[in-house]
């Protein structure tokens, strides 16, 4: 009867435990940035509620995210990066933004690259 218990027990912790990650999904975004701070700011602004993890890379280009699909979405995720400056493949940002505007110079993508190596 104990290895009923048992088996029964660990079976319901293995459902519940893949029923909860039913809904997070990783996906790649184009994200233009610079240098080490552009990485800083722009994964500070992806995590937002609902991202389990965010890595921008410079070389690449590339925005990794993973989130709860039933808290937000890339729309809501790329939107908040907008908002410190950073343009994506789903949301633009023009270079009289004011977001882009207070970026530091060596962020000012649109402008140049910088060779920042942190």
């Amino acid at each position: 009867m104990k290895q009923v218990i048992l088996f029964l027990s660990i079976l319901f912790i293995s459902v519940s435990a893949i029923a909860q990650n039913k809904g997070v999904v990783t996906e790649k975004h184009k994200v233009l940035g610079n240098c080490n701070s552009c990485k800083k700011r722009i994964e500070a602004a992806a995590f937002i509620k609902g991202v389990k993890r965010v890595e921008w890379d410079k070389h690449s280009q590339n925005l990794t995210l993973t989130y709860d699909a039933g808290k937000t979405n890339p729309e809501a995720i790329l939107t908040s990066v907008a908002r410190v400056g950073h343009e994506s493949d789903l949301v633009k940002v023009d270079a009289n933004d004011p977001a882009y505007k207070k970026l530091p110079t060596c962020c000012a993508y649109k402008e140049h690259k910088c060779e920042d190596d942190e």
